[in-house]
């Protein structure tokens, strides 16, 4: 199939009309994936304790990857710059490399990068903690190694944030907080991991460290993609994905005023 490419600056970014269903497809696949590396696991005998196998086998998020880069295709950009599978590490500043789930360069120039994780029941308290650590680390590094020309001297690259977690009633019951000094801030008083989530992503943004986080929830084992949502309306996948498309359309046309090429 053939899409239009965008026009340089003045162009629309183009979503298929199908965007929604396409998204449920993703969330269907990250329950396919976790359930098919249990089973796995579970008949070589290797099976992790409690839900460890399926965190540990990965590419449960590989349908929100694929998603992304068939928009950003669909918008022209080459599918020689895009790295989804391999060519994934970048240049840190507290560490020599991470990692990143997507990466986008274009003749040698960082054009975007995202972060995808996931959360399922039932340790969420730890696991928390554990993926705000990971969150606000990640983006601190990579913008001081930007800081520092680990990647040139370019446009800021996009830097993008996509969370799903597991919608169970242990995600969405209220917890408790200890204050036995200072006051937590109020948003996190009495609010469920699904709240905490969703007020970590907002603020991942607020603070740009991201330049737009997606927040999704679905229920275990969810096959067919009816249980997604979308509960914060600033966190939703449209404007990530708007968002994503605009800037590397910018950062393409800057591209190609420097290297006078048309890809």
């Amino acid at each position: 199939m053939t899409y239009q490419t965008q026009e340089p600056l003045g162009m629309q970014v183009v979503l298929p009309p199908d965007l929604a269903d396409r998204l449920k497809t993703a969330a269907t696949f990250f329950w396919r994936k976790r359930a098919g590396q249990q089973a796995a696991q579970g008949r070589n005998g290797e099976r992790d304790r409690g839900a460890r196998s399926a965190v540990t086998g990965g590419k449960q998020m590989d349908g929100f990857a694929h998603l992304v880069v068939d928009l950003l295709e669909m918008n022209g950009v080459p599918s020689t710059s895009v790295f989804l599978n391999k060519g994934l590490e970048l240049p840190g500043y507290f560490r020599a490399t991470k990692k990143w789930d997507l990466v986008l360069v274009h003749h040698g120039h960082l054009l975007a990068v995202i972060e995808m994780k996931s959360q399922v029941g039932p340790s969420f308290g730890n696991n928390f903690n554990n993926r705000t650590e990971e969150a606000v680390g990640s983006a601190t590094d990579i913008w001081t190694a930007y800081r520092e020309n680990a990647f040139g001297h370019i446009r800021r690259p996009w830097l993008g944030y996509l969370f799903m977690l597991e919608d169970c009633p242990k995600s969405r019951s209220a917890v408790r907080v200890y204050e036995p000094h200072f006051p937590v801030f109020p948003e996190f008083r009495n609010a469920s991991y699904a709240r905490r989530y969703e007020e970590m992503c907002r603020r991942l943004v607020r603070e740009n460290l991201y330049a737009e986080a997606a927040f999704l929830m679905s229920e275990r084992d969810d096959f067919l993609g009816v249980t997604l949502k979308e509960p914060a309306p600033d966190l939703t996948f449209r404007p990530f994905a708007q968002s994503l498309l605009f800037s590397v359309g910018i950062s393409l046309d800057s591209t190609r005023l420097v290297w006078g090429d048309s890809g």
